[in-house]
């Protein structure tokens, strides 16, 4: 797939989550960017401060939740694999206050790779993946960390 045809389909995924999760709507997200290896959603800071004029935890955990589940999904939507995908397990780790508005990128876990995932799913109709994500903060160092395993089942073909 083309990086323009993967950046509709990210864009149209995006449009998908602000649709149907009401969080994503409130929140005000939209894509930064994509490419094979990453995905990026951006965040406005009003729809998502908290009382000390910062980013609200749960913000910014939830950005980072949301995309690394879509760099998932849209792996899965470029392969045209209809299936259902769960966060199983996550860790957040806050690293220091966000002042402006921010971006949550999302990439595969070192160790973790998409082959293995698909042969999986292909074999057992089912796969984990692990995925880490971050908001960008001052300097090198990450404001916001996510290590998360996502779960992806084969929806059933006769499921409405």
């Amino acid at each position: 797939m083309s990086t323009t045809e993967r950046q509709t389909l990210a864009r149209k995924l995006v449009t998908f989550m602000r649709d149907e999760i009401p969080l994503a709507q409130s929140m005000d997200l939209r894509l930064q960017g994509c490419d094979e290896a990453h995905l990026a959603i951006a965040a406005p800071l009003p729809p998502n401060v908290n009382d000390k004029g910062c980013a609200f935890g749960g913000s910014l955990v939830s950005a980072m939740t949301l995309t690394g589940w879509g760099l998932v999904e849209l792996e899965l939507r470029m392969r045209n694999l209809d299936c259902d995908v769960f966060v199983g397990e996550s860790t957040v780790r806050y690293l220091e206050p966000v002042w402006n508005d921010f971006v949550s990128e999302a990439r595969l876990a070192d160790g973790a790779d998409w082959p293995t995932f698909f042969d999986t799913l292909a074999a057992r109709g089912r796969a984990r993946i692990e995925v880490t994500c971050r908001v960008p903060g001052t300097g090198d160092k990450p404001a916001a960390t996510l290590e998360a395993r996502f779960v992806a089942k084969r929806r059933s073909p006769d499921a409405v």
